[in-house]
């Protein structure tokens, strides 16, 4: 009877050792997806999430995929994000692009200025939906009707993988239109 308790026991230990590593673990990966994605870090590191070497897919028109890389790196004693878009395959093969992001602490908002080698420029404001980070532009009257904004929009973001959208509206941002989804895979 005692080698069946002294089993028994130590079955129940190896088991209440797995169960406390696994909810350790979600426990870390919950403190993980927290920084990453709620708003308890400082305003500054809003878009930090998005440093580093990324490898970015999209589905094309044709059903085919594009690939790129996105290269996104802190400059200027670390108070400015640069960003570095390529695109290596697909029917965009060629197109380049760049942007410089900065967050002004006395106005307390995010700004970017994006250019690139097909003559776009753009300006963007930041802003936070909940988990979500957003780069929008001013919203412009088009007609008598027409409110017309665009934005890209980070979400779905762990350390390693996020989502982005590019989007349009033709009524300030009531209705978002779909223009282009990029999954971004870190490779570093």
């Amino acid at each position: 009877m005692k080698s069946l308790s002294a089993y028994s026991l130590s079955l129940l230990l190896s088991i209440s050792f797995l169960i406390s590593g696994c909810q350790e673990k979600k426990s870390q990966e919950s403190a993980e997806e927290q920084s990453t994605n709620e708003l308890t870090i400082e305003p500054e590191a809003y878009f930090d999430f998005w440093l580093g070497r990324w490898e970015v897919s999209w589905e094309e028109a044709n059903g085919a995929t594009g690939r790129g890389t996105n290269f996104i790196e802190k400059t200027l004693d670390g108070k400015v994000i640069r960003e570095n878009f390529r695109v290596n395959e697909g029917q965009m093969k060629g197109f380049m692009g760049t942007s410089i992001s900065v967050y002004n602490p006395r106005t307390n908002i995010w700004k970017q200025a994006w250019a690139d080698n097909q003559g776009g420029y753009f300006n963007f404001t930041g802003k936070i939906d909940g988990t979500n980070r957003i780069f929008q532009t001013d919203v412009q009257e088009r007609g008598a009707d027409t409110l017309f904004t665009q934005r890209m929009l980070f979400y779905d973001i762990t350390s390693d993988s996020l989502k982005w959208d590019w989007e349009s509206s033709f009524d300030g941002g009531k209705n978002w239109n779909l223009n282009w989804r990029i999954f971004y895979r870190k490779v570093d």
